[in-house]
């Protein structure tokens, strides 16, 4: 039944449409009849009605024999974009990483000496608190603060340490401002974070970061599980991967912001 209702409800000439717009999209240089017909399998007539309906409401432009797409397309990305936050687009980015892994994926960005979740989707409870959006960690001791912390100029840094509240969390919080400093500094050079147990025993964190169209990192997005599922190794191994292709991908929305 229910594919039935898919079948019945499924637009066929909509698909079409929208397949024909990413196939100008692959050529910038432009398509003719010709072109379009054999790479979306239509006939040259149907190809045709497609890339005429497109040149009619303004999102194909013809010239001569070839067609192109117009920037009315970007207008329409650019409408919803500033429709929505950023980290609701950036949500089922988030969810999709989540699902891959069957853990908890979340972004934060830095306030103060701490790091501010604004967007999560929870897996397993692995943590004694309950973290949701809006929710303050110190950034000395998470993964997500020490990416964040790894873009400031090493003067801020060293101001950022002296003046934070640095107190043992557990037995394998490292303390020192120097070994601190040491870490982030190794998250700048390898582009990501691993914190184990420091800020609670039984926790374990990976994570990358999100940077503007500067370059600037302005965010980060996280996966944390129990330590006694993976080991540092095998968590790099399985959660780093998607963790860079959905900071990627939200990435690509700040920079059409």
């Amino acid at each position: 039944m229910k594919d039935e209702t898919h079948s019945r409800d499924h637009v066929g000439s909509l698909e079409r449409g929208l397949q024909v717009m990413e196939a100008l999209a692959r050529h910038p240089e432009g398509m003719t009849l010709t072109d379009m017909a054999a790479e979306a399998g239509l006939t040259r007539a149907g190809a045709r009605r497609f890339l005429l309906t497109l040149t009619a409401t303004g999102y194909a432009i013809q010239t001569g024999r070839l067609f192109t797409l117009s920037p009315r397309l970007l207008s329409v990305a650019r409408t919803w974009l500033q429709g929505a936050s950023l980290w609701t687009r950036a949500e089922p980015l988030l969810r999709e990483v989540s699902t891959a892994l069957n853990e908890s994926c979340s972004a934060a960005v830095l306030s103060g000496e701490d790091v501010v979740y604004v967007a999560r989707v929870a897996g397993r409870r692995i943590l004694s608190v309950a973290l949701n959006v809006g929710t303050r960690l110190p950034a000395w001791c998470t993964s997500m603060g020490r990416v964040l912390l790894s873009d400031l100029p090493t003067p801020e840094l060293e101001a950022f340490l002296a003046r934070s509240t640095i107190e043992r969390r557990t037995a394998k919080s490292i303390t020192s401002r120097k070994r601190i400093a040491t870490e982030i500094a190794t998250a700048a050079r390898q582009g990501f974070a691993i914190v184990n147990e420091e800020l609670e025993l039984g926790l374990l964190s990976i994570a990358v970061p999100i940077r503007d169209r500067t370059g600037r990192i302005v965010a980060a997005i996280n996966v944390s599980t129990q330590s006694a599922r993976f080991s540092n190794a095998e968590l790099e191994s399985r959660a780093l991967p998607k963790l860079r292709k959905a900071a990627s991908a939200i990435e690509d929305f700040l920079a059409v912001q």
